[in-house]
């Protein structure tokens, strides 16, 4: 099977599809910052290592994404 290389229509689309996915994980993570610090100010500390574990995931999902940016940006056009 030959791959052919992305058109540029087709990379804005992917492209902007990766923005929105970043945008909502980074929302998430906002989301879970804060209300961890509420938690932990409120005195409940038990929340601390699974917010900090969600956390991770999302920096290791926007990585993924990043990592798949640079691959198709290499591929030839």
């Amino acid at each position: 099977m030959i791959r052919r290389p992305f058109t540029r229509e087709q990379r804005a689309t992917i492209v902007n599809g990766m923005l929105a996915f970043v945008f909502v994980i980074d929302v998430l993570q906002l989301w879970l910052l804060s209300a961890t610090m509420h938690a932990y100010l409120g005195g409940d500390s038990s929340l601390v290592w699974p917010a900090a574990a969600a956390s991770f995931i999302c920096l290791v999902l926007n990585t993924g994404l990043l990592r798949y940016l640079y691959h198709i940006e290499r591929q030839p056009r």
